[in-house]
């Protein structure tokens, strides 16, 4: 399976020059806890997760109007092409422990995110599919 088949197509996007309580309501509002900072051409260069907001500004007591989005998101934006399979996409997704790495298509573009959970969702269905094939295999018991 190709990560640009199971991951997110619904992307929440920011500037790096927006502030953290622009962010927050854009969260609020998508009702998403990630968003893809985005350059003026596209590209992805940063991520802001709802956790930074709380941590590096809220905890941090910094003014979340005041604060911009460039000074807590994080970078660089880690990308995964659509077409890399799932299981190389897992590879990479434990070597840089990330849990929802950015998925791009054509000239690098922005298509998706790719969460653990979807993987996760994936699994869990696979599984309930299998088992029910297996209980339609079991022989029937005769009395």
């Amino acid at each position: 399976m190709l990560v640009g088949t199971l991951c997110s197509r619904v992307v929440a996007t920011a500037s790096p020059t927006e502030s953290i309580r622009t962010a927050a309501q854009r969260m609020f509002d998508h009702e998403v806890g990630t968003l893809v900072v985005l350059e003026q051409s596209g590209q992805a260069v940063g991520v802001l997760t709802d956790r930074d907001i709380v941590i590096r500004c809220v905890a941090g007591r910094d003014n979340p109007s005041e604060t911009s989005i460039a000074e807590l998101m994080s970078t660089p934006a880690y990308t995964i092409d659509e077409h890399t399979s799932v299981d190389d996409a897992l590879t990479r997704m434990a070597a840089l422990a990330l849990r929802r790495p950015v998925v791009t298509g054509e000239d690098n573009r922005v298509v998706g995110i790719l969460s653990l959970d979807d993987v996760l969702q994936q699994l869990v269905d696979a599984t309930r599919a299998i088992g029910r094939l297996l209980q339609q295999q079991k022989p029937g018991i005769l009395a």
